[in-house]
C-alpha cells in the first residue's frame, strides 16, 4: 500500500449492516440499508478499499456471511478486505472465491504459529494481520480472550511472515466516536518494520482524519471509519479530500 486512504467499514450480522460498541454482540446498532446499497453509496463517493467484517464469522470461527460478500462484490468494483473467522486455509480461500481482494487473519495469526506464514505463501500480497488491542494487548476470537504474545512479539510474527498490512484496532474505543489514539498508532508504526499500518476505532471527525493522514510518512497508510460515516458526522468524499490534503497525496 502506498499513500494514505479512507476506508468505509460495512460490519455484518446475520446479513444486515450493523456497528458494534468495543466489540460487544449485545451493544450492536442495525442500520436499515442492505450491504450492497452501501457498498455502492461509499464506492460512489471515492472508495478504493472497503473494509467488509463477518461478526458471525468472528465468534463461531468460521466465515457466516459469504453469500452478503458476494453481493457487495457483485454491487462494486473497488476493493475488498474481508475479516471474521479466518482461522484456516480453507476458510481464507472460501473468502478469496466469494469476492475478496484481502483477507485480515486475527485470532489465528497469533494463536497458531505457522499459519499466517502459510497463508501468505500461498496467497501473496492479499494477507493483511489484524492487531485487536484491548488496554493495549492483544485481543483473539472475536476480542473475548488475551493473547499470549505482546505487541513487539506479534510485529515481529506478521513482518517474518510477509503480511502485506497490519490492521490496528484499539477497542477500547472501537464504535464510540471517542476519537482515535495517534500516538498508539505511531508507536506501532515505528516498531511494524515497514509493514504498511492501517489504523481502526474511534474516528469521531475529520481532525482524526488529518491527524492520522499526516502519520502517512512513517507507515501509517490508512484509517478504517465505521459509526462516523453511518451516523452521518461527515461524509466519505469530506474524508478523503481531508486525507489527501493533509497527507499532501
Amino acid at each position: 500500500m502506498s499513500g494514505f486512504t479512507v476506508i468505509p467499514a460495512i460490519d455484518l450480522r446475520a446479513g444486515r449492516v450493523v456497528r458494534l460498541r468495543q466489540g460487544a454482540l449485545d451493544r450492536a446498532t442495525v442500520y436499515p440499508t442492505r450491504p450492497a446499497e452501501a457498498a455502492a453509496r461509499f464506492a460512489a463517493q471515492g472508495a478504493s478499499l472497503i473494509h467488509v467484517v463477518d461478526l458471525d464469522g468472528a465468534a463461531l470461527g468460521k466465515p457466516q456471511n459469504l453469500e452478503a460478500l458476494g453481493e457487495i462484490r457483485r454491487a462494486v468494483k473497488c476493493r475488498l478486505e474481508v475479516s471474521g473467522g479466518l482461522r484456516s486455509l480453507e476458510a481464507v480461500g472460501r473468502a478469496l472465491d466469494a469476492g475478496a481482494d484481502y483477507v485480515s487473519v486475527a485470532s489465528a495469526a497469533l494463536t497458531e504459529p505457522g499459519f499466517l506464514a502459510a497463508a501468505c505463501r500461498r496467497h501473496a500480497g492479499r494477507v493483511f494481520a489484524s492487531l485487536d488491542l484491548r488496554a493495549g494487548r492483544p485481543a483473539v476470537k472475536g476480542w473475548v480472550e488475551t493473547a499470549a504474545l505482546s505487541v513487539e512479539q506479534a510485529l515481529e510474527r506478521f513482518g517474518a511472515a510477509g503480511a502485506a498490512a497490519v490492521i490496528v484496532t484499539d477497542i477500547d474505543r472501537d464504535g464510540m466516536e471517542a476519537g482515535t489514539n495517534s500516538e498508539l498508532l505511531e508507536g506501532i508504526a515505528r516498531q511494524a518494520g515497514g509493514v504498511a499500518v492501517i489504523a481502526s476505532g474511534g474516528v469521531a471527525g475529520l481532525d482524526d482524519i488529518r491527524q492520522l493522514s499526516r502519520l502517512a510518512a512513517i507507515g501509517v497508510r490508512g484509517v478504517i471509519v465505521g459509526r462516523a460515516l453511518y451516523e452521518g458526522r461527515f461524509t466519505l468524499a469530506q474524508a478523503l479530500a481531508e486525507a489527501a490534503c493533509a497527507s499532501g497525496s
